[in-house]
């Protein structure tokens, strides 16, 4: 059962891969026989085929699109510099602070006094108040 659907499938392709063939040649046919005058500039209306011009309208779309797709992207590339530079210049700022800090100089701890007592817990307290 499944041979039979393989078939199919592959019917269904080549008859729609030959209607699309057909399609072409008669579109070529039709338009390479119409003239067409195409306007660009002032007093420039060139005299030609209605093919040559869906041809050619083709690849200047083409052209176009690639056109566009490298300004987005040296745009991207232009923005990722920026965004480089200025974490490369602020982590320069955070290095010299650092070395700045570094280089004042801090106080001596004061050796002359001594260390605070330490308090007495609960329960020496208690045992202290017991005491007569």
């Amino acid at each position: 059962m499944s041979n039979f659907w393989l078939k199919v499938k592959i019917w269904t392709k080549m008859l729609l891969l030959a209607a699309v063939f057909v399609y072409i040649i008669l579109f070529t046919y039709k338009n390479a026989q119409q003239r067409v005058q195409f306007w660009y500039w002032f007093n420039h209306r060139p005299d030609t085929t209605l093919l040559l011009l869906v041809v050619c309208a083709f690849f200047a779309g083409a052209i176009g699109a690639l056109l566009l797709r490298a300004s987005f992207r040296t745009i991207r590339q232009v923005q990722d510099l920026q965004e480089r530079t200025r974490a490369q210049r602020l982590d320069r700022e955070v290095a010299d602070m650092k070395t700045k800090a570094a280089m004042l100089q801090t106080r001596p701890a004061q050796a002359s006094t001594p260390p605070p007592p330490p308090k007495p817990t609960v329960i020496e307290t208690l045992e202290n108040r017991q005491q007569p």
